[in-house]
């Protein structure tokens, strides 16, 4: 058990600490698994403060090669488990995750002969529908038989800790995309890549930015600019994805300048494991380092989510933005929508593609 590692195994050599707000409050793992009390309200509490980005697994030493992460998420499965880890301030995430599982906003469109899907996410169609059309588009160029999956994840399920609901409704999709001959996810979004890489099983799981770096990019025009990049803490350990995306912007003439914290190291945005939820004023201090960080820099990022984050406190913008609109982007003039502009804009986006696709195979999914 984790909570057992980190009381034996943690140096408190601090190094984790000093990288991290949440264990500058509460203390090192070992002093946080020594006192943990799953029946006290404050080790309750706790677990769903710490945002699960690794960062203190990457700075530990490797000879003690310590997860803290992880003892806060066995934490957080203890919870729900004895008392439901009701939080009414996830009431909001967890609808939203709700929604993206349900027969009005999910769709399923799988043509003859297809063995690969666009699994766009949540974020991405609902803040920026037509680009996940223009996106399909391009795709479907290289790969004729590309079908779509409008669907969630369930990410914040499994971050949250309802372990059971999650595995429920991530098997449910698996098995039905295994059962239909689908073999190959193409996402958009780092969290949807992480939970395809850890519990897709037989299928295989790859960006959207590594196969634009490998096939081809959208005919539109440089621009001569400098940024630099901020990697979403869910593939932190992916330097296939970091090098890809690099790979498009100097593909587009960008000049990019490092922060100190990117790749493994990278900072998390603050939306990480819905701690803005319950600890507002920790999540905001993860932006604000990356604020700092970028010293006045145009961020770019591949993860809707924290485009928005980001974008809340300094000017910050979606790879796939850039790609397929580099002026407007780079000028500020491409506004992502927002709640609740972007459930209507995903339920239009399901209509255009049902319209769009000939589906030898199609469904729309039930809650459970």
């Amino acid at each position: 058990m984790a909570l057992q590692e980190n009381a034996e195994k943690c140096i408190e050599c601090n190094l984790c600490v000093k990288e991290c707000r949440f264990l500058q409050q509460y203390g090192t793992p070992r002093q946080i698994s020594r006192r943990y009390d799953p029946a006290s309200r404050e080790s309750k509490t706790l677990a769903f403060e710490c945002s699960l980005c690794r960062l203190c697994e990457e700075v530990c030493p490797p000879k003690i090669g310590l997860n803290p992460a992880r003892m806060f998420l066995e934490m957080r499965r203890e919870s729900v488990d004895r008392d439901g880890g009701n939080f009414t301030h996830h009431g909001r995430i967890l609808n939203y995750e709700k929604r993206g599982t349900s027969k009005r906003y999910s769709y399923y469109a799988l043509p003859e002969k297809c063995d690969t899907v666009l699994f766009p996410g949540c974020t991405l169609p609902g803040t920026r529908p037509g680009l996940v059309m223009a996106l399909f588009d391009h795709l479907q160029k290289n790969i004729p038989s590309l079908g779509i999956v409008l669907d969630c994840c369930t990410k914040p399920s499994h971050d949250l800790g309802r372990e059971k609901y999650f595995q429920t409704m991530f098997c449910e999709m698996k098995e039905y995309l295994l059962s239909h001959d689908i073999r190959n996810i193409l996402v958009a979004c780092p969290n949807c890549y992480k939970v395809f890489r850890q519990y897709g099983g037989k299928l295989t799981v790859k960006t959207v930015y590594e196969v634009l770096a490998e096939t081809s990019l959208p005919s539109t025009e440089n621009i001569s600019a400098s940024i630099t990049i901020h990697d979403p803490c869910s593939t932190r350990h992916e330097n296939g994805i970091h090098q890809a995306v690099r790979k498009l912007a100097a593909a587009k003439s960008l000049r990019l300048e490092e922060m100190k914290h990117h790749g493994k190291k990278t900072l998390c945005c603050g939306e990480g494991g819905s701690v803005s939820c319950l600890a507002p004023e920790l999540s905001q201090e993860w932006s604000r380092r990356r604020k700092s960080e970028a010293l006045g820099s145009v961020i770019l990022t591949y993860c809707a989510g924290c485009t928005g984050f980001l974008g809340a406190i300094t000017p910050t913008h979606h790879i796939l933005d850039l790609l397929f609109d580099p002026q407007r982007t780079l000028a500020g003039k491409v506004k992502a929508a927002r709640a609740p502009f972007t459930y209507l804009n995903r339920i239009l986006l399901k209509k255009k593609f049902k319209k769009k696709i000939q589906a030898a195979v199609s469904r729309e999914r039930k809650n459970k």
